[in-house]
């Protein structure tokens, strides 16, 4: 029994035995060795922007399969340094940052200008930098749901990053703004040869209908996806979708029955298979995102959601809090257990 079985337990038939029968996997453009060459050959991004994301497809314990692991530390910004880091405070060293996701076996470590400016001369050499180049803060009182800039694309690159990440609030007051704004960062980013990983996540209370939270409806991330995409971001980040039907229930904007009668069903699989389908039908990959630290059953969460993000025809996982939350060893432990999703050959497209 391989591990991934073992930590599945009982619910190994429900995510393993699944068949998709909404978007077939003929249609999906799935990740693998030669991912580079089969999907993105043929489009507008330049050698060097190439060469770049065969850098983050090539490192630690998934190079040379096209699935990607990669360790996101911008909490420290986005949910408060407090928040984030008393856990576990050795974290608020960015080095230990670094350390964690070379140890861990990651394609790459995405985080803050500060966090990898401090330990960029002694580690971009040694794993591929991921620079977040936008943050939201949790100081302007009362808080809103936006997302500026923290630095230049240029000063990414000074520091060798070979990507750039963003994230855009879809559905926000402010979110027209952001998508100009990081349209023309992931241009600037494409010119001097970079590649770009776009977070689409959604925030407005109004996706919020009869006690139900629809942000992580399947429609509505995917038509974040299907924009992220259309910026021309190389990777879309995503959450796990939790439910579907966000258009219907809150009465906006254009959606269509079939979306829910025959592109998607109630399965995890399916649910997230729409998402993929919305990137360009697996073109510009989806890694989906790990999610907040919940203790003891961290190990199995992550776990699922790479086997549902595999199954789907993602291309890999983020995963952050789950990992730098504990103990390094711990932490090495789960991510190493993400990575064995992706390795093992008998976990195929549903």
């Amino acid at each position: 029994m391989s591990k991934t079985v073992e930590l599945l337990g009982a619910q190994a038939d429900y995510y393993l035995a699944h068949e998709c029968k909404t978007i077939d996997k003929s249609l999906i453009y799935a990740p693998g060795p030669d991912a580079i060459d089969r999907i993105w050959l043929d489009s507008d991004r330049n050698p060097q922007t190439l060469n770049s994301i065969a850098a983050l497809y090539d490192h630690g314990r998934l190079a040379g399969t096209g699935y990607v692991s990669i360790l996101p530390v911008d909490q420290g910004i986005e949910h408060s340094a407090g928040a984030s880091f008393a856990p576990n405070p050795v974290y608020f060293d960015p080095e230990n940052i670094v350390k964690l996701a070379i140890e861990g076996g990651c394609n790459a470590v995405a985080s803050t200008y500060g966090v990898l400016g401090a330990v960029a001369r002694k580690y971009a050499h040694k794993i591929p930098f991921v620079v977040k180049i936008n943050h939201n803060e949790l100081l302007t009182y009362p808080n809103t749901y936006d997302q500026v800039m923290f630095g230049t694309i240029k000063e990414a690159w000074d520091m060798g990053a070979v990507a750039v990440g963003a994230t855009i609030y879809f559905g926000s007051e402010e979110s027209r703004r952001q998508i100009v704004d990081v349209a023309k960062a992931f241009a600037y980013a494409h010119e001097l040869g970079m590649a770009t990983i776009l977070w689409c996540y959604l925030r407005n209370n109004g996706f919020k209908k009869d006690g139900t939270d629809y942000h992580a409806a399947a429609d509505l991330t995917g038509q974040a996806n299907h924009l992220g995409v259309t910026i021309q971001a190389d990777i879309v980040k995503q959450k796990l979708p939790t439910n579907n039907g966000g258009f219907k229930a809150i009465k906006f904007g254009r959606t269509s029955d079939k979306v829910y009668t025959e592109l998607s069903s109630d399965h995890p699989i399916d649910l997230c298979r729409y998402q993929v389908a919305n990137g360009y039908m697996g073109r510009v990959g989806l890694i989906n995102s790990g999610g907040e630290s919940h203790g003891a059953g961290d190990l199995q969460e992550a776990v699922i959601t790479a086997v549902v993000n595999k199954r789907a025809g993602g291309m890999g996982l983020i995963s952050g809090r789950k990992a730098f939350q504990k103990p390094m060893n711990e932490g090495v432990k789960l991510l190493n257990a993400i990575q064995d999703v992706y390795l093992d050959p008998s976990i195929t497209l549903a």
